[in-house]
């Protein structure tokens, strides 16, 4: 029975670890794969929403915006990899996709702390406006990747 058990943990504790280095090794995307915009609205459709909602398609759109404007050269969808582009999935490429994560999620942590407690004070217009703004940008992005594909 006891040996049953250790077989057991050890086998479980290999797997284990195997999951994780394969996880660790797995190519990243070089957009984040949470760059997404669930649905574009509408001017009709905004100014029926209350100031909270507004703010949160605000941030979301704002962190979709700063996760794929700075790699249109390269990539403009996510999940696009190193490897899928011909770049060397090396250490030295590793660690300057993962800083360049790092300092993303830290200008973003700081941005939307900001934009949470400033953006209440804006006028509903105003938050609209941008919003509209914002997805018009990110549907240019489509027409970006037509004129890339002729």
């Amino acid at each position: 029975m006891k040996g049953k058990i250790i077989l057991f943990s050890a086998l479980f504790i290999l797997t284990t670890g195997a999951i994780s280095a394969q996880a660790k090794n797995a190519p990243r995307s070089i957009i984040s794969t949470t760059a997404l915009i669930r649905k574009y609205h509408d001017q009709k459709e905004l100014s029926g929403m209350q100031k909270g909602e507004l703010l949160e398609l605000y941030i979301e759109r704002i962190k979709v915006l700063v996760k794929t404007l700075p790699y249109i050269a390269l990539v403009t969808k996510p999940g696009v990899t190193m490897a899928d582009l011909g770049i060397p999935d090396d250490n030295e490429h590793k660690k300057v996709l993962d800083a360049q994560a790092v300092g993303t999620n830290t200008f973003l942590d700081t941005t939307v702390e900001f934009q949470r407690k400033m953006m209440p004070y804006s006028d509903k217009g105003n938050l609209i406006a941008a919003i509209l703004f914002y997805e018009s940008t990110l549907k240019s992005l489509h027409e970006f990747n037509e004129l890339n594909e002729m």
